[in-house]
């Protein structure tokens, strides 16, 4: 008898855990994630860029394409006395420091002297529009979410490094 009661808990508990499933999976893609993710740092893909940063950044995207509408994860790896002029996005940014520290000021000209260094671990949410810059005085690596689509847009269009010089 206790054989049968385990057999039709079994059972019970197999009819219900399909639903709890579909439904799992349906959330997610209301939240607009396609896919379950998990990487480990020998799976990203390390490429030199992107274009819209001054020459010497390295990035891998972890999630999602920035130029395109949904969430996107991306993260940065940037030489130490590497700057980006003063700048901003037509979306939110959100910048956490995973190894070393980065100084970023507000306002259209890069200001050393005003800066706030946010170390290992610090985040900093910029919003939409609001001009900032940053800079390293050593190496860094940065995460960088949002949703997209998201730039970069220059305060001086001579420091995009994507127009012809």
């Amino acid at each position: 008898m206790k054989a049968l009661r385990n057999a039709i808990g079994l059972l019970v508990l197999c009819l219900f855990a399909v639903p709890l499933k579909a439904q799992e999976h349906s959330t997610m893609k209301q939240h607009g994630s396609q896919e379950h993710i998990m990487l480990n740092p020998d799976r990203f893909e390390w490429k030199d860029g992107p274009m819209s940063l001054p020459k010497g950044a390295r990035f891998a995207i972890l999630e999602g394409d920035p130029s395109k509408e949904g969430p996107f994860t991306l993260r940065v790896m940037v030489p130490a006395n590497y700057k980006i002029p003063p700048h901003w996005h037509p979306a939110v940014e959100h910048v956490t420091v995973l190894k070393g520290s980065i100084y970023m000021g507000a306002g259209e000209k890069l200001d050393m002297s005003k800066a706030t260094k946010i170390s290992e671990g610090g985040l900093a949410v910029m919003p939409i529009k609001f001009i900032h810059y940053a800079f390293t005085t050593e190496e860094a690596t940065i995460q960088l979410h949002g949703i997209g689509p998201w730039d970069i847009i220059y305060v001086n269009p001579k420091d995009d490094p994507r127009q012809a010089k």
